[in-house]
């Protein structure tokens, strides 16, 4: 069909698979009725017995010569076209709702078919009824549906919705099936957009000095992760793309380090959102890299060591701008959804040499559902860190201002053991909008009240600053959401979050993920004038952030799962991620048998 392309524009599709994904909305049922059902839309042989008019309407009497009854009919919007079609001694094939009056069968405005013995199918989309069809007709066919690598059955079950052959076929829907076809179909159109290029360089540098030096064990899943990463840089015709996804806590700077590892003798470079994250793991490299391999920090206006002779190069954005940055074989981006496709696109190219590009690593805080990650695999190898190092002990209260008093007395008790307090505001100054404190508003009652309190957030120039300093000798902190991700505080076990419904599950469990980092026997508060709330209560009985992924798609529709978030863009009409792993495993093993 010469003018698919634009038809397939304009029904905002591009495979296929799309087009038979796009399933009738109803049927028009042309074959003749075996018996008469009243109340039903039915098909009926007949010939008309009667016409008279009627007030400028048309009264037809019709006899049913398959059931030897007669039937009445009323044409309401009566045309000259229906008095030549209706005379009496005519044949037709007349189609309408059968009703019951008085004991005799009647059908409004009935239809005179021209053509009878077809189902036919009726389609809700931008398009002509008559175009759609044809599109149909003319690409949904079993040989090409073969051809796009489905089974018989589901071949079977498109083709019986788009040509049925009966009206059971359109009744007894496969939702197996169709769901199986939603995960082959996305994830055979990521894959589709994954382009391969040879590497710079293999990579096989010896990680176990490091990992044997190590204060502590690794996890078994950062064991497992560690060899993927492994796998992946040995590789010279590939250059690796791998998404590493680990909750927070989880011990993905070790998995960085032992990257770095790999690397050596060839440099590596890390860009992290955050001078705080970027110092963070600065800090972490010099304390457990052994002293052969030279580390540099990169920030605006702050650096670490001659960068240009470094064989680790840890820095934020700077990196960008850094027109003497020398080549690395391996480039890892932390936090990699806070940054543009373009700067982590730029800074990969800044590496390239011809159609070489470096090994490309990147690492999320940010959990998603199993079904998602698998889902990603087919545009990019992901690996999930699920577990942490040790068992946090974090227990999550929902409360109310008249539990205020109580959580006083909490605070005060962890102050006195010498721990940290965060409390997290929904906004820094007052907005008629949001019934709640803002920070401002709220800082004289604590400033009153406790010493050693601090104050930040988003907009604050200083905020790196006062996050050190509140680290080393604070109490409290009085902070929005911008310490969600950011510096480890070790001694923090108690976080008050204000207004906690307004926020999303991901971000509660972000700030939930400050407190505990060492093991220590944590709270959550979260604060709110709604405390019966399903979504808040099913939040606070999981410490798990794959688990909470899966809950946010419960509470919210599937979306689009492109750069590890996930986004409302597409939605499955039959899929549900957050509970048909098993199905979209047998999706993802169909598209790439290998992987």
């Amino acid at each position: 069909m010469q003018e698919a392309k634009a038809l397939f524009e304009k029904l905002k599709i591009i495979s296929l698979l799309d087009l038979a994904l796009l399933l009738p909305t109803s049927y028009n049922n042309t074959i003749l009725s075996s018996h008469i059902q009243v109340g039903e839309i039915q098909t009926l042989e007949a010939i008309v017995e009667e016409v008279s008019p009627y007030n400028g309407k048309l009264r037809l009497r019709f006899r049913l010569p398959r059931f030897s009854t007669s039937i009445t009919a009323m044409l309401f919007r009566v045309t000259p076209y229906h008095r030549k079609l209706f005379t009496v001694g005519s044949h037709h094939h007349i189609q309408g709702r059968v009703e019951e009056y008085r004991g005799m069968l009647q059908i409004a405005q009935p239809k005179s078919l021209k053509k009878i013995g077809e189902i036919i199918p009726k389609y809700s989309t931008p398009l002509k009824e008559s175009s759609m069809r044809a599109l149909i007709e003319y690409y949904i066919t079993p040989a090409n549906l073969f051809a796009e690598g489905l089974a018989p059955r589901e071949v079977e079950v498109l083709m019986g919705l788009h040509s049925p052959q009966s009206i059971e076929q359109t009744q007894q829907i496969d939702v197996e099936a169709l769901k199986f076809i939603e995960a082959f179909n996305h994830m055979k159109k990521l894959q589709g957009k994954r382009v391969d290029f040879p590497a710079l360089a293999a990579l096989r540098g010896d990680i176990q000095p490091f990992v044997s030096s190590l204060p502590f064990t690794l996890t078994p899943e950062q064991h497992a992760v560690i060899q993927e990463v492994q796998a992946d840089l040995s590789d010279q015709n590939k250059a690796a793309k791998r998404l590493i996804i680990g909750d927070v806590g989880s011990g993905k700077t070790m998995v960085i380090l032992a990257a770095a590892m790999m690397a050596y003798p060839h440099k590596s470079i890390l860009m992290a959102p955050t001078s705080l994250l970027a110092m963070q793991i600065h800090e972490e490299a010099l304390k457990h890299l052994p002293a052969s391999l030279k580390v540099a920090l990169v920030m605006q206006g702050r650096s670490e060591g001659i960068y240009q002779e470094a064989d680790f190069i840890i820095g934020t954005h700077a990196l960008l701008y850094k027109e003497d940055l020398p080549q690395a074989a391996l480039v890892m981006v932390d936090e990699q959804h806070r940054f543009g496709t373009k700067q982590r696109a730029m800074l990969e190219n800044m590496m390239g040499k011809a159609e070489r590009k470096p090994h490309f690593l990147q690492f999320s805080a940010t959990p998603i559902p199993r079904t998602q990650a698998m889902m990603e695999s087919a545009l990019i190898d992901v690996s999930l860190i699920t577990s942490t190092p040790f068992d946090k002990e974090i227990i999550t209260c929902i409360i109310g201002k008249e539990a205020f008093p109580q959580l006083l007395g909490h605070i005060q008790e962890e102050i006195d053991q010498h721990h940290q307090v965060l409390i997290i505001y929904p906004l820094v100054e007052q907005s008629s909008e949001i019934p709640y404190q803002s920070l401002e508003e709220g800082r004289g009652f604590w400033e009153k009240r406790f010493e050693g309190v601090y104050v930040t957030h988003g907009k604050d120039k200083k905020k790196e600053e006062v996050l050190i300093e509140f680290r080393e000798q604070g109490n409290i902190l009085l902070a929005t959401t911008v310490v969600e991700v950011g510096i480890s505080l070790p001694r923090l076990t108690l976080i008050v979050i204000v207004g906690a419904e307004r926020l999303g599950l991901a971000t509660l469990h972000q700030l939930r993920g400050r407190v505990g980092r060492l093991g220590l026997k944590s709270w959550c508060y979260l604060f709110s004038n709604h405390p019966k709330n399903e979504r808040l209560s099913s939040f606070s009985q999981t410490n798990s952030g794959f688990d909470i992924a899966k809950l946010d798609l419960k509470f919210r529709n599937s979306g689009d799962i492109l750069d590890g978030t996930i986004q409302s863009g597409m939605q499955f009409k039959w899929l549900d991620l957050a509970e048909d792993e098993v199905i979209v495993d047998a999706a993802k093993v169909r598209v790439n048998p290998l992987r």
